[in-house]
């Protein structure tokens, strides 16, 4: 963790000739113009065309053809039969319907039909709707317009339907015979973006050519925010939109952003097509483009995002994001991502260069699919230091990750009675700091369910007898320990653990003297393992030799224990009949006591002493050497994975108790003819153990634990101490006379902590019980296994980002000003205090705080950051702000220190289709020497 004192910070200024390699620089611009220039962000497939027929010319005919080889010649028509004079075309083609709410005329002279007020017309796939309607059947010409009211507003303008495409204008001229049309001032929806046009010809069914277009994806089509003006444009709905000349409006102001020609392509499935990179400079490495690529629509149960990173110094990043799911089967997500990084410029004695991957796959099966069987995965594996080199920002949210762990597992069930099941699990720990890595690959579990042998056909189970039960189980494990260098190499599987152990559990319970519960157990354990150590002393190194012995061993154990539990209630009551409603009701105690015993046999006959000879012929026991101290008597199973048999006899008791405080209090509810419940205490529990066999420290230390929520369940707080009633010498070490004895007291504090958490919001509808606007940044947190809120700070991918907004329907805005600022605010304390050698000091102490505001609507800030009461620091801090620009977003996220110091500031379009218009600027600060 990153600690920065806010003061006393001095800043020194180091200014070096960075070279960068032309070529790369040459690379990078011409990688930007062939995007720009050649690609656009969807591809749409070309469709295939049709095998048309062989016809042959009618003129050109062959002698044989004439006259062929025993068939007869062929009888010459009549040509009065047959009538060169084709019928004349229907006047229309289909049948017309329609209708009207005022009138209905027609006009025999002019040929003509009129609709007035809700007309509505059939024709074939097309629905026209509109306040009047003129039919000129002497033409074959349909006139659509609205009517306009007493107070003369314009109303029920048409509403134009063919097949799947609806258009909104304010008139239209349709032609039933040739299809064509001429569309005035229409609103026409294109696969998430809307065209507005003065004039719209209709050509046929798929194809529309406008004059003066504007392309939105805003909401407001009255007064659009920005808009795309389309000079000259085709449109084929649901396919394309091809255009000339083209650039960008906002409110009205045109602005320089434009092409010469540009494709718009509408499809309402998913395509393939270029992910527009994003363009920035970084002060140690140069130029660089990040998150470019190309998606493959593979299908629509599969898709694949293939992503890159290039920085003029010659780093370079690599990500493969795929996404698959089927329908109440299974769905889920991989993510591999490569970086090799360069620091600086060779020759430099900052120069650097390293390479980091990370490894991600989540996958969850429908509980639907199989209820017998279930497999499920949660990977993220990787480099140790990959969240802290990566220079993505979209890892910002998990640069605080100690700890990377891994799970994939598959179970079965076999029904029946009694019921076997199985399960096979990969697992995997990393720590990030210590580099050390614990995998299991794989781990097997079976067993099968508890058996009654003596329990009743019919009823429940009563007695000591009818109680009795035993269960089978074992577990393998293949369990592998390594570091990050050696991950995936030859040498990390050198020193493998492989074993089995075989468990069968007996127990009974029954009640005693009707308040106790009593149970008890017995277990027999069986351990199989493929490798043994041998010691033995070297007379040339004066040393004892460990030596490792490959071949099936195993041992067995047995112990036996039993408890005894009861419940008791303790009830207060503050309320008296003769008395007004007090405040507080009652208070229950309810304390659980448990003790238990334990023994386990030794287990001796496992061990064995490796003789020291010395010069002079004499064995350990000659010189009498201490065996402990000189680690000469051992088990042959040391080390083992399922631990080593007990060489010494064991006879222990435990003690717990556990406690539970509730109370009832009047209701602030004036209408509630209940007291309400209230939990003071969740638990309060102490914990100990005396080792009947033990000849000194017979107790073992009190362990105390409890936690408790507090204001509506807003504030959990945890705490937990150790008391240790045994004393220590001057050397700090534990001596077998009570602390009390010694003259202190009776128990001495070696160990305390507490951690409190406290979650808060007011304002607005949702009570800020969402984190507005970070769904997919607190997603990409968890999967790179951080915390699921935003105390550590969020991904600061905002293009990605954007996918969301679509989903996201602003409120209808109040007549009156709201007075309430919604905002969510998060804590977290944690404080540890450590005295097992009188050192008597606060371990860590730290707080850490997140919060957002929405200032109005559409300005939201958030902040997370924490201090460090100990070490006298602030902790990694980052700043956001973000501003809804209605069919636009803006964010600008900041960390002002630590080694991840630097801003970013993005504006771009909320809407799928044009997610790639957008503006993305980061700068790191100077380097401090």
């Amino acid at each position: 963790m990153a600690i920065q004192k806010p003061s006393h910070t001095f800043t020194k200024i180091h200014l070096k000739a960075l070279r960068t390699n032309n070529f790369k620089i040459l690379f990078a611009l011409s990688f930007t113009v062939f995007i720009n220039t050649f690609s656009f962000a969807q591809d749409i497939p070309k469709p295939t065309d049709s095998i048309k027929p062989a016809v042959k010319d009618s003129v050109v005919v062959q002698a044989k053809d004439l006259i062929k080889d025993g068939a007869p010649p062929e009888k010459a028509q009549d040509s009065t039969t047959t009538d060169s004079i084709k019928p004349k075309k229907e006047l229309l083609e289909h049948i017309v319907r329609y209708s009207a709410t005022d009138y209905t005329s027609f006009n025999q002279k002019k040929q003509k039909l009129y609709l007035y007020n809700d007309a509505e017309i059939d024709y074939g796939d097309i629905n026209i709707k509109s306040g009047s309607i003129v039919i000129d059947y002497s033409t074959n010409t349909v006139y659509a317009k609205g009517i306009l009211d007493s107070v003369g507003t314009y109303s029920q303008a048409p509403v134009f339907t063919q097949g799947q495409n609806i258009v909104e204008p304010d008139s239209i001229v349709f032609n039933t015979q040739t299809e064509k049309a001429l569309i005035y001032n229409s609103k026409t929806e294109q696969s998430g973006g809307t065209v507005i046009a003065q004039v719209t010809k209709k050509e046929n069914d798929s194809v529309y050519f406008i004059h003066r277009g504007k392309y939105t994806t805003a909401e407001n089509l009255d007064d659009p925010e920005y808009y795309i003006l389309l000079r000259k444009a085709k449109i084929v709905p649901g396919k394309k939109i091809v255009t000339g000349l083209a650039n960008l409006f906002i409110y009205e102001v045109p602005t320089p952003i434009g092409v010469p020609f540009a494709f718009f392509p509408q499809s309402e499935k998913q395509t393939s097509g270029v992910l527009i990179p994003t363009f920035g400079e970084q002060n140690d490495r140069g130029y660089f483009l990040q998150n470019g690529g190309y998606y493959f629509a593979i299908n629509d149960y599969v898709d694949l995002a293939v992503l890159g990173d290039y920085y003029t110094n010659g780093s370079y990043g690599l990500r493969l994001e795929n996404t698959y799911a089927k329908r109440y089967r299974f769905r889920g997500n991989v993510g591999f991502r490569y970086e090799n990084l360069i620091t600086s410029e060779r020759g430099f004695p900052d120069y650097g260069k390293s390479t980091v991957y990370n490894l991600r796959w989540s996958h969850s099966q429908d509980s639907k699919a199989n209820p017998s069987s279930r497999f499920s995965a949660s990977v993220n594996l990787g480099s140790s230091t990959y969240y802290r080199q990566s220079i993505n920002q979209i890892n910002t949210g998990a640069f605080l990750n100690n700890t990377l762990s891994s799970s994939v597992s598959y179970s079965k069930t076999f029904e029946g009675e009694p019921s076997v099941n199985y399960s096979v699990t990969a697992t995997h720990s990393q720590n990030t700091n210590t580099e050390q890595i614990n995998m299991t690959l794989p781990t097997f579990q079976g067993n099968v369910s508890r058996i009654f042998p003596f329990a009743p056909k019919n009823g429940s189970k009563k007695g000591i007898i009818q109680n009795i039960n035993f269960q089978y189980s074992v577990r393998g494990e293949n369990r592998i320990q390594t570091t990050d260098s050696l991950f995936f190499k030859k040498e990390m599987f050198d020193d493998a653990k492989t074993g089995f152990q075989h468990s069968i559990p007996i127990s009974t319970n029954f009640k005693l003297f009707k308040h106790f519960s009593l149970s008890t157990s017995a277990s027999f354990n069986e351990v199989w393992t493929f490798k043994t150590i041998d010691k033995f002393y070297d007379n040339l190194t004066d040393e004892v030799i460990t030596e490792t012995v490959n071949g099936f061993d195993a041992f067995r154990t047995y112990n036996f224990s039993t408890s005894l539990g009861t419940t008791v209630y303790g009830m207060f009551n503050f309320k008296k009949d003769d008395k007004a409603n007090p405040k507080i009701h009652a208070i229950r105690h309810v304390i659980r006591p448990s003790i238990s015993y334990n023994i386990n046999p030794a287990f001796d006959k496992y061990y064995e002493t490796a003789e020291v000879i010395n010069a002079d012929g004499l064995t350990a026991a000659d010189i009498e050497i201490i065996q402990n101290e000189n680690n000469l008597e051992y088990s042959r199973f040391d080390g083992g994975l399922f631990g080593t048999p007990g060489k010494n006899f064991s006879s222990s008791m435990g003690i717990s108790i556990a406690n539970n405080f509730e109370a009832k209090v009047r209701d602030k509810d004036s209408t509630a003819t209940e007291p309400k419940k209230v939990v003071l205490l969740n638990n309060l529990n102490f914990s100990t153990s005396y080792n009947f066999a033990g000849d000194s420290l017979q107790w073992s230390p009190v362990r105390m634990s409890g936690g408790t929520q507090l204001f509506d369940n807003k504030l959990s707080v945890n705490f937990g101490a150790t008391l240790d009633p045994y004393a220590l010498d001057n050397n700090n070490r534990r001596i077998n006379k009570f602390n009390i004895n010694n003259g202190g007291s009776l128990f001495r504090l070696t160990s305390a902590n507490m951690t409190m958490s406290y979650s808060l919001s007011g304002g607005g509808k949702n009570d800020g019980s969402e984190n507005r606007g970070q769904g997919r940044a607190i997603q990409e947190n968890l999967r790179s296994g951080g915390r699921d809120d935003d105390l550590f700070g969020v991904s600061e991918d905002f293009s990605r980002q954007n996918e969301d907004a679509d989903n996201k329907k602003d409120e209808e805005p109040s007549a009156f000003y709201n007075y309430k600022i919604p905002w969510d605010l998060r804590l977290a304390y944690a404080v540890n205090y450590s005295n097992n050698t009188r050192q008597n000091e606060i371990s860590s102490h730290s707080l850490m705080f997140s919060g957002n505001v929405e200032l109005s609507p559409k300005w939201s800030v958030g902040a997370s950051s924490g201090y460090d009461l100990k070490n006298k620091g602030f902790t990694y801090t980052q700043l956001r702000f973000e501003r809804d620009l209605l069919s636009w977003r803006m964010n600008f996220s900041w960390v002002p220190f630590s080694t991840r110091a630097s801003w970013n500031f993005f504006i771009g379009i909320k809407s799928n289709i044009l997610k790639d218009l957008k503006y993305e600027k980061r700068r790191q600060p100077d380097q401090r020497l």
